[in-house]
């Protein structure tokens, strides 16, 4: 019997426009973004729908919008499919908080309400550090690590084969990315991002993220959602908090959750939300796995026939 995870995307894949076809065509999606617009008290509904895109990328408004979207397309997926079980959710980044919310651990107001105060709490931490990231293509984990070391930069993704990020003090990924390509690596590529994510320059959001999922209350989840800490379940509540609030500085250990559920039997994998990057991840990890996915109307239907084959 074949297995499905359901995959939440994480920051960086918003675009404008996203959710907007799917509240014109079904009035439940539409009841999801005005309920969300309550629940933040702004019109984050039409940022998503109508930008500027100046305002969608701020993290305070990108990590709520993405969380908001996917949240959309895994309720009209439960909808238009009622037959679909899944077995287990994980989510980049920012998606571990979609996952555990599409697993029952919290409510959908307080995972929206969470994910926006990170947002701004990441912001605020960007905004007295000078952090950025860069893409390291075509060079292995080993090897990048060595460069992070002799740069004083850090590892912050561990997405697939091929394709890791590392993140640290602006002036220092100049010089990662310099190693990078001495050693071998294909690209080397400085992201458009506001700071040095899932690196210890975020370490002044810890704190107030912790005092923030304080006021939560977190439930066990009714599926294994795998943690990007540790790339394992996530246990009792208090020990969700905890990874929660670590993520933050911690690598993101995309591929070797992945690994986990693979190892594990799991054969079909949903990507819920804007863009297709974990689609795209999957590919690289393993080629036999199917991957669906829901961003839109059009993709929402390819998913719910396939699913029905």
């Amino acid at each position: 019997m074949s297995k499905t995870a359901l995959l939440f995307a994480g920051q960086g894949a918003q675009v404008v426009g996203m959710g907007k076809d799917l509240a014109e065509k079904f009035p439940a999606a539409q009841a999801w973004f005005d309920r969300a617009n309550a629940a933040v008290g702004y019109n984050l509904a039409g940022l998503c729908f109508h930008g500027p895109e100046t305002e969608l990328t701020k993290t305070e408004h990108a990590q709520p919008g993405i969380f908001l979207v996917s949240w959309v397309c895994f309720q009209l997926l439960k909808e238009e499919a009622p037959n679909l079980k899944f077995d287990a959710t994980a989510g980049l980044s920012l998606g571990e908080f979609t996952a555990l919310t599409a697993a029952g651990a919290m409510s959908f107001e307080d995972g929206l309400r969470v994910v926006r105060q990170r947002g701004k709490f990441m912001q605020d931490a960007c905004d007295v550090t000078r952090g950025g990231m860069a893409a390291i293509i075509g060079l292995d984990e080993a090897l990048t690590r060595e460069v992070c070391a002799e740069a004083g930069v850090v590892l912050a993704n561990l997405n697939c084969p091929g394709q890791l990020v590392i993140s640290g003090e602006a002036g220092k990924i100049t010089k990662a990315c310099e190693l990078a390509k001495a050693r071998g690596a294909k690209r080397a590529l400085p992201l458009p991002v506001a700071g040095a994510y899932h690196s210890p320059l975020m370490a002044g959001a810890q704190p107030k993220l912790a005092a923030e999922l304080a006021k939560v209350n977190l439930s066990a989840t009714t599926v294994p959602v795998i943690s990007n800490v540790n790339a394992l379940p996530h246990g009792i509540p208090t020990a969700t908090r905890e990874r929660l609030v670590a993520q933050v500085c911690a690598s993101v250990r995309w591929e070797e959750s992945m690994r986990v559920l693979l190892a594990q039997g799991f054969t079909r994998f949903i990507e819920l939300g804007p863009g297709a990057a974990l689609s795209g991840f999957m590919k690289r990890i393993d080629k036999t796995a199917t991957m669906l996915n829901v961003a839109d109307a059009a993709s929402l239907e390819a998913t719910v026939k396939a699913l029905s084959i």
